[in-house]
Protein backbone atom coordinates (compact mmCIF):
# COMPACT_ATOMS: atom_id res chain seq x y z
CA UNK A 1 0.00 0.00 0.00
CA UNK A 2 1.42 3.36 -1.09
CA UNK A 3 0.78 6.42 1.08
CA UNK A 4 0.10 9.67 -0.69
CA UNK A 5 1.45 12.29 1.65
CA UNK A 6 -0.41 15.09 -0.10
CA UNK A 7 -3.70 13.34 0.56
CA UNK A 8 -2.71 12.68 4.16
CA UNK A 9 -1.82 16.33 4.70
CA UNK A 10 -5.04 17.45 3.09
CA UNK A 11 -6.99 15.04 5.28
CA UNK A 12 -5.25 16.24 8.45
CA UNK A 13 -5.66 19.88 7.45
CA UNK A 14 -9.35 19.30 6.80
CA UNK A 15 -9.75 17.45 10.12
CA UNK A 16 -8.07 20.28 12.02
CA UNK A 17 -10.28 22.76 10.21
CA UNK A 18 -13.44 20.88 11.17
CA UNK A 19 -12.32 20.57 14.81
CA UNK A 20 -11.41 24.25 14.93
CA UNK A 21 -14.71 25.30 13.35
CA UNK A 22 -16.65 23.17 15.83
CA UNK A 23 -14.62 24.71 18.66
CA UNK A 24 -15.46 28.23 17.49
CA UNK A 25 -19.15 27.34 17.14
CA UNK A 26 -19.21 25.73 20.60
CA UNK A 27 -17.45 28.77 22.10
CA UNK A 28 -19.98 31.10 20.46
CA UNK A 29 -22.82 29.06 21.96
CA UNK A 30 -21.17 29.20 25.40
CA UNK A 31 -20.73 32.99 25.12
CA UNK A 32 -24.41 33.43 24.21
CA UNK A 33 -25.67 31.12 26.98
CA UNK A 34 -23.63 32.96 29.66
CA UNK A 35 -26.23 35.76 29.53
CA UNK A 36 -23.73 38.57 29.90
CA UNK A 37 -24.58 42.12 28.90
CA UNK A 38 -25.56 42.32 25.21
CA UNK A 39 -22.64 44.70 24.63
CA UNK A 40 -20.07 42.23 25.95
CA UNK A 41 -21.71 39.24 24.25
CA UNK A 42 -21.72 40.96 20.86
CA UNK A 43 -18.10 42.05 21.36
CA UNK A 44 -16.98 38.49 22.00
CA UNK A 45 -18.99 37.21 19.02
CA UNK A 46 -17.38 39.80 16.73
CA UNK A 47 -13.90 39.00 18.00
CA UNK A 48 -14.43 35.25 17.58
CA UNK A 49 -15.81 35.63 14.06
CA UNK A 50 -13.53 38.37 12.70
CA UNK A 51 -10.32 37.28 14.45
CA UNK A 52 -10.93 33.56 15.01
CA UNK A 53 -7.45 32.48 16.19
CA UNK A 54 -6.73 35.56 18.30
CA UNK A 55 -10.36 35.63 19.45
CA UNK A 56 -10.35 32.04 20.65
CA UNK A 57 -7.08 32.49 22.53
CA UNK A 58 -8.35 35.77 24.03
CA UNK A 59 -11.56 34.13 25.20
CA UNK A 60 -9.71 31.19 26.78
CA UNK A 61 -7.38 33.59 28.61
CA UNK A 62 -9.66 36.53 29.42
CA UNK A 63 -13.25 35.61 28.76
CA UNK A 64 -14.32 32.68 30.87
CA UNK A 65 -16.71 33.57 33.66
CA UNK A 66 -17.49 30.21 35.23
CA UNK A 67 -15.08 30.98 38.06
CA UNK A 68 -17.44 33.69 39.25
CA UNK A 69 -19.78 31.00 40.52
CA UNK A 70 -17.22 28.35 41.45
CA UNK A 71 -14.44 30.35 43.04
CA UNK A 72 -16.10 33.31 44.69
CA UNK A 73 -18.81 31.50 46.61
CA UNK A 74 -16.37 31.06 49.50
CA UNK A 75 -16.06 34.78 49.94
CA UNK A 76 -19.59 35.28 51.14
CA UNK A 77 -18.87 33.05 54.14
CA UNK A 78 -16.48 35.70 55.40
CA UNK A 79 -19.06 38.45 55.33
CA UNK A 80 -19.84 39.98 58.72
CA UNK A 81 -23.47 39.57 59.81
CA UNK A 82 -23.42 42.56 62.14
CA UNK A 83 -22.56 44.73 59.16
CA UNK A 84 -25.91 44.01 57.56
CA UNK A 85 -27.72 44.84 60.80
CA UNK A 86 -25.93 48.18 61.14
CA UNK A 87 -26.52 49.13 57.51
CA UNK A 88 -30.23 48.32 57.75
CA UNK A 89 -30.47 50.41 60.93
CA UNK A 90 -28.76 53.36 59.25
CA UNK A 91 -31.01 53.09 56.22
CA UNK A 92 -34.13 53.06 58.38
CA UNK A 93 -33.07 56.11 60.35
CA UNK A 94 -31.35 58.09 57.62
CA UNK A 95 -33.99 60.82 57.32
CA UNK A 96 -33.68 61.70 61.01
CA UNK A 97 -29.93 61.20 61.03
CA UNK A 98 -27.48 63.87 62.14
CA UNK A 99 -25.67 63.19 58.88
CA UNK A 100 -28.33 65.05 56.88
CA UNK A 101 -28.43 68.36 58.76
CA UNK A 102 -26.65 70.06 55.86
CA UNK A 103 -29.22 70.80 53.14
CA UNK A 104 -26.80 70.27 50.26
CA UNK A 105 -25.70 66.92 51.68
CA UNK A 106 -29.35 65.99 52.21
CA UNK A 107 -29.81 66.33 48.45
CA UNK A 108 -27.45 63.36 48.01
CA UNK A 109 -29.41 61.09 50.32
CA UNK A 110 -30.29 58.84 47.38
CA UNK A 111 -26.60 57.98 46.85
CA UNK A 112 -26.16 57.13 50.54
CA UNK A 113 -29.26 54.93 50.56
CA UNK A 114 -28.13 53.18 47.39
CA UNK A 115 -24.78 52.23 48.94
CA UNK A 116 -26.40 51.07 52.15
CA UNK A 117 -28.56 48.77 50.03
CA UNK A 118 -26.13 47.48 47.42
CA UNK A 119 -22.97 47.01 49.49
CA UNK A 120 -23.84 47.66 53.15
CA UNK A 121 -21.53 50.70 53.02
CA UNK A 122 -21.83 52.24 56.49
CA UNK A 123 -22.03 56.00 56.89
CA UNK A 124 -19.33 57.36 59.18
CA UNK A 125 -19.23 60.95 60.36
CA UNK A 126 -16.23 61.53 62.62
CA UNK A 127 -13.32 61.46 60.19
CA UNK A 128 -10.33 63.58 59.25
CA UNK A 129 -9.45 63.42 55.56
CA UNK A 130 -6.19 64.54 53.98
CA UNK A 131 -5.88 64.70 50.20
CA UNK A 132 -2.53 63.50 48.86
CA UNK A 133 -1.84 64.82 45.37
CA UNK A 134 1.25 62.99 44.12
CA UNK A 135 3.62 60.14 44.81
CA UNK A 136 6.08 62.14 46.87
CA UNK A 137 3.35 63.40 49.21
CA UNK A 138 1.53 60.06 49.37
CA UNK A 139 4.43 57.74 50.12
CA UNK A 140 5.99 60.16 52.60
CA UNK A 141 2.70 60.17 54.54
CA UNK A 142 2.28 56.39 54.25
CA UNK A 143 5.79 55.61 55.53
CA UNK A 144 5.45 58.08 58.39
CA UNK A 145 2.18 56.48 59.51
CA UNK A 146 3.50 52.92 59.13
CA UNK A 147 6.43 53.70 61.41
CA UNK A 148 3.95 54.70 64.13
CA UNK A 149 2.04 51.39 64.04
CA UNK A 150 1.71 49.81 67.47
CA UNK A 151 -0.71 46.86 67.09
CA UNK A 152 -1.29 45.85 63.47
CA UNK A 153 -0.78 46.78 59.84
CA UNK A 154 -3.09 45.48 57.12
CA UNK A 155 -1.94 46.16 53.59
CA UNK A 156 -3.70 45.15 50.37
CA UNK A 157 -2.26 46.19 46.99
CA UNK A 158 -2.62 45.43 43.33
CA UNK A 159 1.05 46.15 42.58
CA UNK A 160 4.03 45.73 44.86
CA UNK A 161 7.10 45.77 42.63
CA UNK A 162 10.78 45.50 43.51
CA UNK A 163 12.35 48.94 43.55
CA UNK A 164 13.00 52.00 45.68
CA UNK A 165 9.44 52.35 47.04
CA UNK A 166 9.06 48.65 47.82
CA UNK A 167 12.48 48.57 49.49
CA UNK A 168 11.56 51.33 51.92
CA UNK A 169 8.25 49.61 52.61
CA UNK A 170 10.15 46.36 53.22
CA UNK A 171 12.50 48.03 55.68
CA UNK A 172 9.64 49.55 57.69
CA UNK A 173 7.65 46.30 57.76
CA UNK A 174 10.67 44.33 58.97
CA UNK A 175 11.28 46.85 61.74
CA UNK A 176 7.63 46.92 62.86
CA UNK A 177 7.29 43.13 62.74
CA UNK A 178 10.39 42.68 64.91
CA UNK A 179 8.87 45.24 67.30
CA UNK A 180 5.82 42.95 67.71
CA UNK A 181 3.33 44.54 65.32
CA UNK A 182 0.99 42.09 63.56
CA UNK A 183 1.32 42.51 59.80
CA UNK A 184 -0.86 41.01 57.08
CA UNK A 185 -0.38 41.65 53.38
CA UNK A 186 -2.49 40.71 50.36
CA UNK A 187 -0.89 41.30 46.96
CA UNK A 188 -2.48 40.54 43.63
CA UNK A 189 -1.10 37.48 41.87
CA UNK A 190 -1.00 39.19 38.47
CA UNK A 191 -0.38 42.85 39.33
CA UNK A 192 2.57 41.97 41.60
CA UNK A 193 4.19 39.40 39.31
CA UNK A 194 7.48 41.35 39.46
CA UNK A 195 7.70 41.01 43.26
CA UNK A 196 10.63 38.73 44.05
CA UNK A 197 10.29 35.61 46.16
CA UNK A 198 13.21 36.81 48.31
CA UNK A 199 11.15 39.88 49.24
CA UNK A 200 8.25 37.68 50.34
CA UNK A 201 10.38 35.10 52.16
CA UNK A 202 12.31 37.70 54.16
CA UNK A 203 9.04 39.17 55.45
CA UNK A 204 7.68 35.75 56.38
CA UNK A 205 10.84 35.00 58.36
CA UNK A 206 10.00 37.81 60.82
CA UNK A 207 6.35 36.79 61.15
CA UNK A 208 4.66 38.87 58.44
CA UNK A 209 1.70 37.02 56.93
CA UNK A 210 1.86 37.77 53.21
CA UNK A 211 -0.23 35.98 50.59
CA UNK A 212 -1.26 36.38 46.96
CA UNK A 213 -4.81 37.00 45.83
CA UNK A 214 -5.66 34.32 43.25
CA UNK A 215 -2.03 33.42 42.47
CA UNK A 216 -1.28 32.68 38.82
CA UNK A 217 0.90 29.69 38.01
CA UNK A 218 1.21 28.07 34.63
CA UNK A 219 -0.50 26.10 33.18
CA UNK A 220 -3.67 27.38 34.89
CA UNK A 221 -3.25 30.95 33.65
CA UNK A 222 -6.38 30.68 31.55
CA UNK A 223 -8.66 30.37 34.56
CA UNK A 224 -6.97 32.96 36.77
CA UNK A 225 -6.28 36.03 34.64
CA UNK A 226 -9.62 37.77 35.26
CA UNK A 227 -11.08 39.07 38.52
CA UNK A 228 -7.95 40.77 39.82
CA UNK A 229 -7.70 42.54 43.17
CA UNK A 230 -7.15 46.14 42.07
CA UNK A 231 -7.54 47.57 45.58
CA UNK A 232 -4.95 49.75 47.32
CA UNK A 233 -5.66 49.73 51.05
CA UNK A 234 -3.60 50.30 54.18
CA UNK A 235 -5.10 50.17 57.69
CA UNK A 236 -2.93 50.97 60.71
CA UNK A 237 -4.17 49.97 64.18
CA UNK A 238 -7.74 50.28 62.88
CA UNK A 239 -7.46 54.06 63.25
CA UNK A 240 -5.62 55.38 60.20
CA UNK A 241 -6.22 54.26 56.64
CA UNK A 242 -5.11 55.02 53.09
CA UNK A 243 -6.97 54.46 49.83
CA UNK A 244 -6.50 55.76 46.29
CA UNK A 245 -4.73 55.21 43.00
CA UNK A 246 -1.03 54.76 43.85
CA UNK A 247 0.75 51.39 43.93
CA UNK A 248 4.16 50.48 45.33
CA UNK A 249 6.06 50.73 42.04
CA UNK A 250 8.69 53.37 41.35
CA UNK A 251 6.87 54.86 38.34
CA UNK A 252 4.11 56.01 40.72
CA UNK A 253 6.63 58.40 42.24
CA UNK A 254 9.20 58.98 39.48
CA UNK A 255 6.95 58.87 36.42
CA UNK A 256 7.55 57.17 33.07
CA UNK A 257 10.44 58.46 30.93
CA UNK A 258 8.48 58.24 27.66
CA UNK A 259 5.42 60.00 29.12
CA UNK A 260 6.52 62.23 31.98
CA UNK A 261 5.52 62.74 35.60
CA UNK A 262 2.93 60.55 37.31
CA UNK A 263 -0.05 62.56 38.56
CA UNK A 264 -2.25 60.71 41.05
CA UNK A 265 -4.56 61.16 44.05
CA UNK A 266 -4.74 59.29 47.35
CA UNK A 267 -6.57 59.84 50.65
CA UNK A 268 -5.38 59.54 54.22
CA UNK A 269 -8.32 58.91 56.56
CA UNK A 270 -8.19 59.10 60.37
CA UNK A 271 -11.38 58.09 62.18
CA UNK A 272 -14.41 55.86 61.88
CA UNK A 273 -14.02 55.15 58.16
CA UNK A 274 -10.76 53.32 58.87
CA UNK A 275 -12.92 50.54 60.35
CA UNK A 276 -14.92 50.41 57.10
CA UNK A 277 -11.74 49.84 55.11
CA UNK A 278 -10.74 47.30 57.72
CA UNK A 279 -13.93 45.35 56.98
CA UNK A 280 -13.02 45.23 53.30
CA UNK A 281 -9.58 43.87 54.16
CA UNK A 282 -10.89 41.30 56.68
CA UNK A 283 -13.35 39.87 54.15
CA UNK A 284 -10.58 39.67 51.54
CA UNK A 285 -8.30 38.03 54.09
CA UNK A 286 -10.94 35.42 54.75
CA UNK A 287 -11.18 34.74 51.03
CA UNK A 288 -7.40 34.40 50.70
CA UNK A 289 -6.71 32.43 53.92
CA UNK A 290 -10.12 31.19 55.18
CA UNK A 291 -9.24 32.84 58.49
CA UNK A 292 -11.94 34.82 60.29
CA UNK A 293 -10.64 37.83 62.23
CA UNK A 294 -13.42 39.28 64.37
CA UNK A 295 -11.42 40.48 67.37
CA UNK A 296 -12.51 43.94 68.56
CA UNK A 297 -8.97 45.25 68.19
CA UNK A 298 -9.40 45.10 64.41
CA UNK A 299 -12.41 47.45 64.48
CA UNK A 300 -11.94 49.89 67.37
CA UNK A 301 -14.44 52.45 65.96
CA UNK A 302 -11.87 55.18 66.44
CA UNK A 303 -13.32 58.71 66.30
CA UNK A 304 -11.76 62.10 65.81
CA UNK A 305 -13.16 65.54 66.62
CA UNK A 306 -13.38 66.59 62.99
CA UNK A 307 -16.51 65.78 60.98
CA UNK A 308 -16.43 64.45 57.45
CA UNK A 309 -19.18 62.17 56.17
CA UNK A 310 -17.80 59.09 54.41
CA UNK A 311 -18.92 55.80 52.92
CA UNK A 312 -16.44 53.14 51.84
CA UNK A 313 -17.85 51.17 48.92
CA UNK A 314 -16.28 48.03 47.50
CA UNK A 315 -17.22 45.98 44.48
CA UNK A 316 -15.94 42.94 42.66
CA UNK A 317 -16.81 39.85 40.70
CA UNK A 318 -18.41 38.38 43.82
CA UNK A 319 -20.73 41.36 44.46
CA UNK A 320 -24.48 41.01 44.14
CA UNK A 321 -24.54 44.48 42.58
CA UNK A 322 -22.09 46.60 40.59
CA UNK A 323 -21.84 48.91 43.60
CA UNK A 324 -19.29 51.45 42.36
CA UNK A 325 -20.88 51.63 38.92
CA UNK A 326 -24.25 52.31 40.55
CA UNK A 327 -22.67 54.95 42.82
CA UNK A 328 -21.19 56.76 39.80
CA UNK A 329 -24.47 56.57 37.91
CA UNK A 330 -26.54 57.80 40.85
CA UNK A 331 -24.16 60.68 41.61
CA UNK A 332 -24.12 61.82 37.97
CA UNK A 333 -27.90 61.51 37.68
CA UNK A 334 -28.32 63.62 40.84
CA UNK A 335 -26.14 66.46 39.53
CA UNK A 336 -27.69 69.91 39.41
CA UNK A 337 -24.65 72.06 38.63
CA UNK A 338 -21.53 70.18 37.59
CA UNK A 339 -19.80 66.82 37.21
CA UNK A 340 -16.00 66.72 37.06
CA UNK A 341 -14.23 63.42 36.29
CA UNK A 342 -10.59 62.41 36.01
CA UNK A 343 -9.85 58.85 34.88
CA UNK A 344 -6.75 57.37 33.20
CA UNK A 345 -8.76 54.68 31.41
CA UNK A 346 -12.09 56.08 30.32
CA UNK A 347 -14.20 53.41 28.63
CA UNK A 348 -17.65 53.76 30.23
CA UNK A 349 -20.44 51.27 29.76
CA UNK A 350 -23.74 52.28 28.20
CA UNK A 351 -25.39 53.49 31.40
CA UNK A 352 -22.56 55.83 32.45
CA UNK A 353 -22.19 57.09 28.89
CA UNK A 354 -25.90 57.89 28.73
CA UNK A 355 -25.84 59.54 32.17
CA UNK A 356 -22.97 61.84 31.16
CA UNK A 357 -24.51 62.78 27.82
CA UNK A 358 -27.92 63.35 29.41
CA UNK A 359 -26.42 65.54 32.14
CA UNK A 360 -24.49 67.65 29.61
CA UNK A 361 -27.53 68.06 27.34
CA UNK A 362 -29.54 69.12 30.40
CA UNK A 363 -27.24 72.06 30.98
CA UNK A 364 -24.98 70.46 33.62
CA UNK A 365 -21.31 71.46 33.37
CA UNK A 366 -19.69 68.05 32.62
CA UNK A 367 -15.91 67.91 32.27
CA UNK A 368 -13.78 64.81 31.72
CA UNK A 369 -10.00 64.82 32.09
CA UNK A 370 -7.97 62.02 30.48
CA UNK A 371 -4.24 61.64 29.77
CA UNK A 372 -2.88 62.83 26.43
CA UNK A 373 -0.44 59.91 26.57
CA UNK A 374 -1.10 56.52 28.12
CA UNK A 375 0.85 53.48 29.29
CA UNK A 376 -1.49 51.23 27.25
CA UNK A 377 -2.10 51.74 23.52
CA UNK A 378 -5.24 49.57 23.38
CA UNK A 379 -6.99 51.33 26.28
CA UNK A 380 -5.82 54.72 24.97
CA UNK A 381 -7.47 54.25 21.58
CA UNK A 382 -10.48 52.67 23.28
CA UNK A 383 -10.81 55.84 25.35
CA UNK A 384 -10.50 58.06 22.28
CA UNK A 385 -13.38 56.21 20.62
CA UNK A 386 -15.84 57.77 23.09
CA UNK A 387 -14.75 61.38 22.68
CA UNK A 388 -16.76 62.31 19.59
CA UNK A 389 -20.19 61.40 20.92
CA UNK A 390 -19.44 63.05 24.27
CA UNK A 391 -18.37 66.28 22.57
CA UNK A 392 -21.52 66.23 20.46
CA UNK A 393 -23.59 66.02 23.65
CA UNK A 394 -21.79 69.01 25.17
CA UNK A 395 -19.36 67.22 27.48
CA UNK A 396 -16.08 69.13 27.79
CA UNK A 397 -13.07 66.87 27.18
CA UNK A 398 -9.50 67.72 28.24
CA UNK A 399 -6.18 66.00 27.47
CA UNK A 400 -3.73 66.23 30.38
CA UNK A 401 -0.34 66.93 28.78
CA UNK A 402 2.04 67.42 31.72
CA UNK A 403 2.53 63.66 32.18
CA UNK A 404 0.36 60.66 32.97
CA UNK A 405 -2.71 61.55 35.04
CA UNK A 406 -3.67 58.36 36.88
CA UNK A 407 -6.12 59.99 39.33
CA UNK A 408 -9.49 58.26 39.67
CA UNK A 409 -11.74 60.97 41.05
CA UNK A 410 -15.18 62.45 40.52
CA UNK A 411 -16.79 65.55 42.02
CA UNK A 412 -20.48 66.47 41.78
CA UNK A 413 -22.01 69.84 42.67
CA UNK A 414 -19.13 70.73 44.99
CA UNK A 415 -20.59 68.53 47.73
CA UNK A 416 -19.97 64.87 46.87
CA UNK A 417 -16.70 63.37 45.66
CA UNK A 418 -15.13 59.97 45.24
CA UNK A 419 -11.50 58.90 45.31
CA UNK A 420 -10.45 55.30 44.94
CA UNK A 421 -9.14 52.51 42.77
CA UNK A 422 -11.93 52.14 40.19
CA UNK A 423 -11.32 53.38 36.68
CA UNK A 424 -14.24 54.65 34.62
CA UNK A 425 -14.22 51.45 32.57
CA UNK A 426 -16.05 48.17 32.22
CA UNK A 427 -13.33 46.02 33.78
CA UNK A 428 -13.38 48.07 36.99
CA UNK A 429 -17.18 48.06 37.03
CA UNK A 430 -17.72 44.35 36.41
CA UNK A 431 -14.62 42.26 37.08
CA UNK A 432 -11.89 43.76 39.23
CA UNK A 433 -12.10 44.00 43.01
CA UNK A 434 -12.18 47.75 43.67
CA UNK A 435 -12.72 50.13 46.58
CA UNK A 436 -13.67 53.82 46.65
CA UNK A 437 -14.29 56.42 49.32
CA UNK A 438 -17.50 58.41 48.80
CA UNK A 439 -17.07 61.75 50.57
CA UNK A 440 -20.06 63.98 51.35
CA UNK A 441 -18.23 67.10 52.38
CA UNK A 442 -17.99 70.52 50.76
CA UNK A 443 -14.49 71.32 52.04
CA UNK A 444 -12.92 68.07 50.76
CA UNK A 445 -14.84 68.19 47.48
CA UNK A 446 -13.89 71.80 46.81
CA UNK A 447 -10.23 71.04 47.54
CA UNK A 448 -10.34 68.19 45.02
CA UNK A 449 -12.12 70.49 42.60
CA UNK A 450 -9.45 73.18 42.92
CA UNK A 451 -6.70 70.67 42.13
CA UNK A 452 -8.79 69.35 39.22
CA UNK A 453 -9.11 72.87 37.80
CA UNK A 454 -5.35 73.30 38.17
CA UNK A 455 -4.90 70.10 36.16
CA UNK A 456 -7.16 71.54 33.46
CA UNK A 457 -4.70 74.44 33.13
CA UNK A 458 -2.08 71.82 32.23
CA UNK A 459 -4.39 70.32 29.62
CA UNK A 460 -5.65 70.86 26.07
CA UNK A 461 -9.39 71.32 25.65
CA UNK A 462 -10.72 69.32 22.72
CA UNK A 463 -12.82 71.10 20.10
CA UNK A 464 -15.45 69.03 18.23
CA UNK A 465 -14.67 70.51 14.82
CA UNK A 466 -10.95 69.88 15.25
CA UNK A 467 -11.58 66.39 16.61
CA UNK A 468 -13.64 65.43 13.59
CA UNK A 469 -10.66 66.29 11.36
CA UNK A 470 -8.26 63.84 13.06
CA UNK A 471 -6.40 61.40 10.76
CA UNK A 472 -8.32 58.46 9.27
CA UNK A 473 -5.66 56.06 10.53
CA UNK A 474 -6.41 57.14 14.11
CA UNK A 475 -10.14 56.70 13.53
CA UNK A 476 -9.55 53.13 12.36
CA UNK A 477 -7.45 52.36 15.45
CA UNK A 478 -10.20 53.81 17.65
CA UNK A 479 -12.90 51.75 15.95
CA UNK A 480 -10.91 48.52 16.28
CA UNK A 481 -10.11 49.26 19.94
CA UNK A 482 -13.79 50.08 20.59
CA UNK A 483 -14.70 46.47 19.74
CA UNK A 484 -12.44 45.30 22.55
CA UNK A 485 -13.42 47.88 25.21
CA UNK A 486 -15.97 45.60 26.93
CA UNK A 487 -13.24 42.98 27.16
CA UNK A 488 -10.29 45.13 28.36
Amino acid sequence: MVFNWNDIWLYLFGLVGVIYTLTIVFTLIVVILENRSPQKTISWILVLILLPVIGLISYLVFGQSYRKQKMFSLKGLGDLKWLQILSQDQKGNLEESKFLKNERIHEKKNVMTLLLNNSKALLTGQNRVKILNDGEETFTEIYKSLRKAKEHIHLEYYIIEDGELASELHEILLERAIAGVEIRIIYDGVGSWKLSQDYIDSLRKVGVKIHAFLPVRFPVLTSRINYRNHRKIIIIDGKTAFVGGLNFADRYKNGIPSIGIWRDTHLKIDGEAASSLQIVFLIDWYFVRQEVLLDEKYRPNFKVKERCLLQIVSSGADSDWASILQAYFSAIASAKQNVYISSPYFMPNGSILMALKTAAMSGIDVRVLIPKKSDSAMTFYGTLSYIGELLEAGVKIYFYKKGFNHSKIMMVDGVISTVGTANMDIRSFEQNFEVNALVYDETVTMELRERFLEDLEQSDKIDLETWQKRPKGQKIKESLARIFTPLL
